[in-house]
């Protein structure tokens, strides 16, 4: 249950909670604001924690693998993934930086836009996949919307 109420935080409420926040104190563009703290929770933290539990080894990343008692290999794989998604995690915590949103969140957004897509498709998935699947996908279409919406702002000057 745990799992479930991290991953919606990180990727749908906060990152609305947070938007909205600063929209009413501040203002701003919306799309910058919201993808700010959408690079922010759903590439920053989400990448980091995920990253901590792969090289922990306690996250479920050998398991979706189909491993029980994952191989060597299997589990050299799965550090590495953690030790990437550790580097795009906090490259995405730098989102909060003014100007930063789109280079930090950028690689990490991508990630999890086409993991999410190549997940799509598989059958038999768990609640857990189910739902890193589509929050993958929501996370990345948010970052590339913000992505999109900075060039044709650089682009229209």
């Amino acid at each position: 249950m745990g799992y479930f109420i991290l991953v919606i935080a990180q990727t749908v409420a906060l990152p609305l909670i947070c938007g909205a926040w600063e929209l009413a104190a501040r203002g701003g563009d919306p799309v910058v604001v919201f993808g700010t703290w959408w690079v922010f929770w759903g590439v920053g933290t989400r990448l980091l924690v995920a990253g901590v539990a792969q090289v922990s080894g306690k996250g479920p990343t050998a398991a979706i693998l189909g491993s029980t008692a994952p191989t060597i290999q299997e589990k050299q794989l799965t550090r590495e993934l953690g030790t990437a998604n550790i580097a795009m995690g906090i490259a995405g915590l730098l989102a909060l930086v003014p100007g930063w949103a789109v280079p930090a969140g950028l690689a990490g957004g991508l990630f999890l836009l086409i993991a999410g897509a190549m997940h799509v498709p598989k059958k038999g998935k768990n609640a857990q996949e189910s739902l890193a699947t589509w929050t993958d996908l929501l996370v990345g279409v948010v970052v590339l919307v913000l992505a999109v919406h900075t060039l044709i702002g650089f682009l229209t000057r």
